[in-house]
């Protein structure tokens, strides 16, 4: 049986390069603009980024910072579902009109599943104010009254070392959850199918093609950068080519490549969260395909991506984070200010961080769709990654 869902989205693959990469255009009800895919989706706390505030989202990319990820479950012991669903949902309570919210259930910062913890009747969550059992039931009267414009059904998700039993036992479960959920779905919002099965290509695809007979879109899980590749393509090859896909977990730059050369649209990661919460900020070029010469490893960092701001190197240093970015923290600051405000333990510090993170690394999902659009993709994932090998190869050989 297939079933059909309303929905205000609309998705459309406009060009393909190197096979399987591809790039397209998604339009939903809440934003005024398409975005175009592949894209990153924004990491929120409660529907807001961690350090940047309302009032700067404007100064990001637009419409390319316009989807954010939250994640239901930071909601389960603050209003109730029947206050935020009269607050007009996450668009209306925020006054973030311009923005889509994508509600997924899990927080890969903290919120992760328990797999040994869940049970038939729903998954386990180990939340910050506890361990809470979390049934379709109470998943879905969060997303009536949240509201999103995307959101994923629940999911038994299981690390890609348990046994066969557990498992099948997760699919089977998953796919329960999924008609469980989707029988109860709101008016709206984009409907996103859980893909599991661990490491088990049978098991993968087998769930894949349950989502795939319910004619929605499908939300896998990252694994190890050894298994990936082939679990990704078992997937990709048995969902709807006409619809987005979604996968949570790849936040490296090689790590997002890698997806988009399988047929990944859309990226959920906490990635600029740790960088800078760790003091780093990006500068890895981006326009790899034109680049005239090499960049001086003074601004490329130690490993060729990313400078951690803390070190003393950067004490006296009067340029911005990247020369020639346009992002508010590049145009207004330098590398001292923000080591001195690292150093001092001042919040600004993560602000002006994330606001260039963010901006840098939409600034590389922009030149990923440009590959694609010039039927480049292979070569530019080529010398992104050789400049890796070369930096790593010529560390080893310092180090020996």
């Amino acid at each position: 049986m297939t079933l059909a869902f309303p929905v205000a989205m609309k998705f459309a693959v406009k060009t393909w390069s190197n096979g399987k990469a591809r790039a397209g255009q998604l339009q939903l009800g809440s934003c005024p603009s398409p975005m175009e895919t592949p894209a990153l989706l924004l990491s929120t706390r409660k529907g807001l980024p961690l350090f940047i505030s309302p009032d700067l989202l404007p100064d990001l990319p637009y419409p390319d910072s316009a989807l954010l990820h939250v994640s239901p479950l930071h909601f389960v012991e603050t209003m109730s579902p029947n206050i935020i669903s009269k607050l007009g949902g996450l668009n209306q309570m925020l006054g973030l009109h311009r923005h889509a919210f994508a509600a997924f259930p899990r927080d890969s910062v903290q919120c992760l599943p328990e797999f040994d913890s869940s049970n038939k009747l729903g998954a386990s969550f180990d939340t910050p104010s506890g361990r809470r059992l979390i049934k379709p039931v109470d998943y879905m009267e969060l997303i009536c009254s949240l509201k999103p414009s995307l959101w994923a059904t629940l999911a038994d998700e299981v690390p890609g070392w348990v046994s066969d039993h557990r498992n099948k036992a997760s699919v089977d479960r998953t796919v329960k959850w999924l008609d469980d959920c989707i029988s109860q779905s709101p008016a709206s919002g984009a409907v996103f199918g859980a893909i599991v099965g661990g490491s088990d290509k049978e098991q993968r695809k087998r769930c894949a093609l349950e989502v795939s007979k319910r004619n929605i879109s499908g939300f896998g899980f990252g694994e190890s950068m050894d298994d990936r590749p082939a679990l990704l393509n078992e997937v990709t090859d048995h969902l709807p080519g006409e619809r987005p896909r979604l996968i949570s977990g790849l936040g490296l730059p090689e790590e997002v490549l890698q997806g988009v050369a399988a047929g990944i649209d859309l990226f959920d990661s906490s990635y600029i969260y740790h960088l800078t919460l760790g003091g780093f900020a990006l500068t890895f070029p981006l326009d790899l395909l034109n680049l005239a010469e090499e960049f001086p490893e003074k601004t490329m960092g130690i490993d060729q991506s990313k400078i951690n701001l803390k070190a003393t190197v950067y004490r006296k240093d009067t340029g911005p984070i990247v020369e020639g970015c346009v992002c508010y923290t590049c145009r207004n600051h330098t590398r001292a200010y923000i080591n001195h405000l690292l150093n001092v333990h001042e919040m600004l510090a993560q602000i002006l961080l994330e606001i260039h993170n963010t901006h840098h690394y939409l600034g590389f999902f922009q030149a990923i769709r440009s590959a694609i659009k010039e039927d480049k993709f292979e070569r530019f994932c080529d010398m992104f990654l050789q400049k890796r090998r070369d930096h790593l190869t010529a560390a080893v050989a310092v180090g020996a």
